[in-house]
């Protein structure tokens, strides 16, 4: 038996544990976790600083760097992180819905835990906290495969947390570790059907790649953030500059962050020179068609694919003839991430709203509220961007699943 398997095997054996707790045990595991990672922060973060110091000597850029860096606030707001889950509702055990049927069968419908999920990730070393003590708290124990960059990290803020476990009284598979770093070790986890009920692969493309073409078992997922905002012809010029410089500059690097302005034909004149300056004005470059060159003024060289994802203060911009055109292009080059339309016409909102098929549209409004705690969740473990199961913002419900209870008299079938 391979390594993988093995602990793969641990940790469902610690799920069917972890499903059987109380709201009262689930809470009081988090914030014991949340105190051994306070009193292990010295140690924590010396493994990150060690992390971060091998990553500088080959060469690592500066974007990841920011990503690997276990800050004294980022590790302060990943303990909060925890003791904040503690106090969220427990999803599991929730009835859905119930109903009785005309032979007085009362069926129940309730959320139940998912069993064991793998997660996949890269760079983020609170990754592993964040993830692990959101599937806890939906009853679920985690199979944790991080990148070879936050080796250090993932091993410490693991080991704490598995030992927060083992003072509870419960295994330390909860949550585990797999410290096979080589592509060897994600294949054989797509490959643990039986084993592993749920992969989330969390990182760029090609590793989402990977893991969707080995997969064996359920995979949730996002595709490319490549969110667009649309600025209608009855737009508020005001309002549409405000709203496209939040979407792509609030924080560019994330999955939310527009990555293409689309500006309506009719009334591009107007908005898009001052919507241009107020991005230049943030350090925006820009890539664009000729009509989005002619009206802003700008020298702008054609996107080599409008289905970039830049993750940086750069965008793309296109002129389109009106809500059909829009429609058109988000369809064509769209991810099914986020997207909005600005303008004061009810109608076209409510057109663009139904039309655009994408886990989050917005009218009038940033596409960077596309997050669990923007949505009133709490937190999230990731945005997907698939249909089956759960889309958009993944909070403790989407780590649930649920079952049919069915309470009768003695009711037969004919």
């Amino acid at each position: 038996m391979s390594g993988v398997r093995e602990l793969a095997q641990r940790a469902k054996r610690a799920s069917r544990v972890l499903a059987q707790l109380g709201t009262e045990e689930k809470n009081s595991l988090l914030v014991g976790m949340a105190d051994e990672l306070d009193a292990q922060e010295k140690v924590i973060r010396k493994a990150n600083q060690e992390d971060v110091a091998a990553a500088k000597v080959a060469g690592t850029s500066g974007a990841l760097l920011d990503r690997l860096e276990l800050t004294e606030k980022r590790f302060r707001e990943m303990v909060e992180g925890v003791r904040h889950v503690a106090k969220l509702p427990d999803p599991v055990g929730e009835v859905i819905k119930k109903w009785n049927r005309p032979n007085k069968l009362e069926i129940f419908k309730v959320r139940v835990p998912i069993g064991l999920i793998g997660i996949i990730y890269e760079s983020r070393p609170n990754v592993t906290v964040d993830s692990a003590v959101l599937c806890l708290k939906a009853g679920n124990a985690t199979l944790l495969r991080g990148g070879r960059e936050a080796k250090r990290s993932n091993r410490a803020l693991a080991d704490v947390l598995g030992q927060a476990a083992k003072k509870k009284g419960l295994p330390l598979e909860v949550v585990t570790l797999v410290e096979d770093e080589g592509r060897e070790g994600v294949a054989e986890m797509c490959g643990l059907e039986g084993v592993i009920d749920l992969l989330i692969p969390r990182g760029g493309s090609g590793l989402i790649a990977a893991v969707v073409e080995n997969a064996r078992v359920p995979v949730i997922k996002h595709a490319d953030g490549i969110c667009h905002v649309f600025v209608h012809r009855d737009a508020d010029p005001i309002m549409a500059e405000s709203i496209t410089v939040n979407s792509k500059c609030q924080r560019p690097a994330t999955c939310n962050a527009a990555e293409t302005l689309l500006v309506d034909r009719d009334g591009a004149e107007k908005v898009l020179p001052r919507i241009v300056k107020a991005l230049q004005a943030k350090g925006v470059k820009f890539f664009g068609d000729l009509e989005a060159a002619r009206i802003s003024g700008q020298a702008l060289e054609a996107p080599k694919s409008w289905k970039t994802e830049y993750l940086d203060l750069t965008m793309a911009i296109r002129v389109v003839d009106g809500l059909k055109g829009a429609l058109e292009h988000i369809e064509e080059y769209g991810s099914h991430h986020s997207d909005t339309i600005v303008t004061e016409d009810r109608k076209v909102a409510e057109e663009f709203m139904r039309k655009v098929d994408s886990a989050a549209v917005y009218w009038n409004a940033s596409t960077r509220f596309t997050d669990g705690a923007e949505f009133g969740f709490g937190a999230e473990i990731g945005i997907s961007t698939d249909k089956i199961h759960a889309r958009g913002p993944m909070g403790l419900e989407e780590l649930t699943s649920y079952k049919y209870v069915v309470a009768g008299q003695g009711q037969i079938r004919d």
